[in-house]
């Protein structure tokens, strides 16, 4: 038996500010942008060049899920992106003024940053010494 995770959702306020965030900031591949009704989309987006698990951008519709926006673990970190290019993509950061939450540090496994998201989540940024 085998099995993945294909994709996780990630509560948005609203799907065309996190779709900029997602592709023109971290430069993800936009996957599907397909209207369900007036006001639901299913979107997803996926590390660009990754094969691997995607995310649904879920734009909140209750109160409760508004309230989790950007808190849905609590405050830990979230999501992790390992990188072929630490550098290129810290830089990249940077550049678009995203929030650094720790800065750069050298672990035994590699490198990493912790960033935060537009909506406070908290990504781990990764280079592996194997990768």
């Amino acid at each position: 038996m085998a099995q993945h995770i294909a994709q996780l959702s990630l509560l948005v306020r609203e799907y065309d500010e996190a779709i900029h965030f997602y592709t023109q900031v971290l430069n993800f591949d936009l996957l599907e942008d397909t209207p369900l009704s007036a006001t639901k989309r299913w979107v997803r987006v996926r590390p660009s060049g990754s094969a691997g698990c995607g995310i649904l951008l879920a734009r909140a519709a209750t109160p409760e899920q508004y309230a989790a926006i950007g808190k849905q673990t609590g405050g830990r970190v979230f999501l992790f992106l390992e990188t072929d290019s630490f550098d290129r993509d810290y830089a990249n950061l940077r550049k678009h003024d995203v929030k650094i939450v720790r800065e750069r540090s050298e672990e035994d496994f590699g490198t990493v940053a912790v960033f935060a998201d537009l909506y406070g989540n908290l990504w781990d940024l990764i280079q592996r010494n194997d990768g």
